[in-house]
């Protein structure tokens, strides 16, 4: 079954026979996936009646048993502490936060947030998670961050924060980062002052940052 590179990453990160939540599931694709190729079970939910739908005839065409289905908002009413990994991606870091905050979770969670990757680090920090793995990828064009949070505490500095403590040291994800940070500086050169150095000290942070990887 072929899906596309950023759900093959995605899928990487999880063991076979696991026991996953493939939390906004959407097309359902992934959850198929895993309980095709890696014999996982897995818990394929989405808020979107329409999107669980479409899951739920690809689960049909695949002819998949070990995949069901459940309608709720993000993970309302499911004991993810029974499960070995949940998996979130595709939407936002607030919407993420929303979903997570106040749960008990399990001890693996593998996100690809569409935003504020900082804020969602810092996040999932607070509530009890390290960092296992991270990855930087194009996929079809597009740029996408792959973290593996697994439960358990450890230290992390600022530019881990911001950066990654993994991904701060590919220079091809560096300079995506300082691209970002050149387009927002285009944005903002008639704001204020404080706006515009904030920006500048970010780029002077991060060039010093991309000089020492380089060497």
């Amino acid at each position: 079954m072929k899906i596309s590179k950023r759900l093959n990453v995605i899928a990487d990160l999880i063991e076979d026979n696991s026991k996953v939540i493939d939390c906004g599931c959407d097309h359902g694709l992934l959850s198929i996936y895993l309980a095709l190729e890696k014999n996982c079970n897995v818990l394929a939910t989405d808020i979107n009646e329409n999107a669980l739908d479409n899951a739920i005839n690809n689960i049909r065409k695949y002819k998949v048993d070990n995949v069901t289905t459940k309608l709720t908002d993000g993970i309302d009413n499911i004991d993810v502490i029974n499960y070995d990994v949940l998996v979130i991606a595709g939407m936002g870091t607030m919407t993420i936060k929303h979903i997570l905050e106040d749960k008990e979770l399990c001890d693996n969670i593998i996100i690809s947030s569409n935003n504020q990757i900082p804020e969602l680090r810092e996040f999932m920090f607070s509530i009890g998670y390290h960092i296992d793995n991270e990855l930087f990828i194009t996929d079809k064009g597009k740029q996408y961050i792959i973290i593996k949070f697994v439960k358990g505490k450890k230290k992390y500095s600022k530019i881990d924060i911001e950066y990654g403590p993994i991904i701060k040291d590919d220079i091809n994800y560096l300079i995506y980062e300082l691209e970002k940070l050149f387009e927002i500086r285009e944005k903002v050169k008639y704001s204020k002052f404080l706006v515009r150095y904030k920006v500048e000290r970010k780029i002077k942070r991060l060039n010093k940052l991309i000089n020492k990887r380089s060497q």
